[in-house]
């Protein structure tokens, strides 16, 4: 698998393809198929146990969380479509959590939930200097947005002394009245992406929501250590801000967020933006964030069938961010927002994570820290999910419904 992945990178590589977790996807698609996925029946062996679904059952310091019922039946409620067509939505079930998530009986973090069963083909590859390198090199390729959606590049200054920031800025056609607006922050682990990857779901929430929806383009490590990202999105955001009668934009209905590495970002620009004093986001929406670099140290980390990112991935990640810093004393919560003691006065929050990802703890942990400090969070957790599952496996039923629940949280918070 390690062979074929690598031949795949090449191709993508010379055609341009799309994103790393795509090159993930196709290394799924081209996998083997056992015996037991070809019965009738369907995935018997990897369907979740009845005591994984129970260990879901118990209050963890009153957390509220929503799960999901493997191969739920379609509700008749939903009204929002997926980013790719308009299935019926998922019926959720809401769940608490016990004191690790993980259960007496089974390990969620070693069951995938089984719209997700093809994920076990997806080999633990690490990134590092010359893979994310590799990475880097691909040209990303726009999404067309179709006629009722409108899409420009901005330029707006950046910060002191460094180069201005460009936004990839969707918007409704014909858009003509002030309408709230997502600020969004991509993914790839501080060391590669763009908000190209991110096209198809950010149209989708143009669209759907009729808001508009601005990704960033900020630098990455290692050439741009802390807090080169976090300073980007500031620039970018009050950027906008500036422009906000312009491009309609109402100041009072800003929400702010990310997937993975700009999950984290995000959250520290939420911070930035409270300190500062100058914008007031009302709203997180926090895909299974990259939020403590202290996650870095702990080794029983390594055991665990996580998949698309890595302990050593996220090790060399939060490196090249922070250099040596990583993981001491010092490190600054506008670089890593775990290390914010005091969350108070922050706007609300939703936070989405899987079981079966890297970033599961530390997550669960600062959704719970900002119950405890005053602010409204609502944490999904999808179990036996995996890191980035939903750009491996957009189609999978699951993954729609998980992009419906943040449609669902925006257009609440909005």
């Amino acid at each position: 698998m390690t062979r074929q992945l690598t031949e795949l990178v090449a191709e993508h590589t010379v055609a341009e393809r799309d994103t790393a977790p795509l090159l993930m996807a196709d290394v799924v698609s081209a996998a083997p198929r056992t015996s037991v996925e070809m019965r009738a029946a369907g995935d018997t062996d990897v369907s979740l146990p009845d005591p994984v679904r129970e260990s879901l059952t118990q209050l963890r310091a009153g957390l509220p969380v929503v799960g999901v019922a493997p191969a739920s039946p379609p509700s008749p409620h939903s009204t929002l479509s997926t980013p790719t067509d308009r299935p019926p939505g998922g019926q959720t079930i809401p769940h608490t959590l016990d004191d690790s998530m993980r259960g007496k009986n089974e390990d969620p973090m070693s069951t995938f939930h089984p719209d997700l069963r093809r994920g076990r083909f997806i080999p633990n590859v690490s990134y590092g200097r010359l893979s994310s390198r590799l990475v880097r090199s691909v040209k990303w390729r726009s999404t067309d947005p179709g006629p009722d959606v409108t899409v420009q590049e901005i330029v707006v200054p950046g910060p002191k002394d460094a180069p201005s920031v460009s936004l990839r800025v969707f918007q409704p056609t014909g858009l003509k009245t002030a309408a709230p607006m997502l600020f969004w922050v991509h993914g790839g682990g501080l060391i590669f992406g763009a908000p190209e990857q991110d096209d198809r779901t950010n149209i989708a929430f143009a669209r759907e929501l009729g808001i508009t929806v601005a990704a960033v383009r900020y630098r990455l490590g290692p050439d741009h250590p802390a807090p080169a990202a976090v300073e980007d999105a500031y620039a970018g955001l009050r950027g906008l801000v500036e422009r906000a009668g312009d491009l309609h934009i109402d100041i009072d209905r800003i929400a702010i967020g990310g997937a993975s590495a700009g999950g984290g970002i995000a959250a520290a620009l939420a911070l930035l933006a409270h300190d500062r004093a100058e914008i007031r986001p009302v709203f997180q929406l926090l895909l299974y964030p990259m939020l403590d670099d202290r996650t870095t140290t702990r080794t029983d980390l390594d055991t665990l069938k996580v998949r698309v990112w890595t302990p050593k991935s996220n090790r060399y990640g939060w490196s090249s961010y922070l250099g040596d810093a990583v993981a001491g004393p010092d490190v600054s919560p506008y670089a890593a927002a775990a290390r914010r003691e005091d969350l108070t006065g922050l706007p609300p929050a939703w936070i989405g994570v899987g079981t079966l990802d890297l970033f599961h703890d530390e997550d669960v942990e600062y959704a719970r820290r900002l119950g405890d400090s005053g602010v409204p969070c609502e944490l999904d957790v999808i179990p036996g999910a995996f890191h980035g599952f939903d750009l491996v496996l957009p189609k999978a039923e699951i993954s729609r419904e998980f992009w419906r629940r943040q449609a669902r949280a925006l257009n609440g918070a909005l």
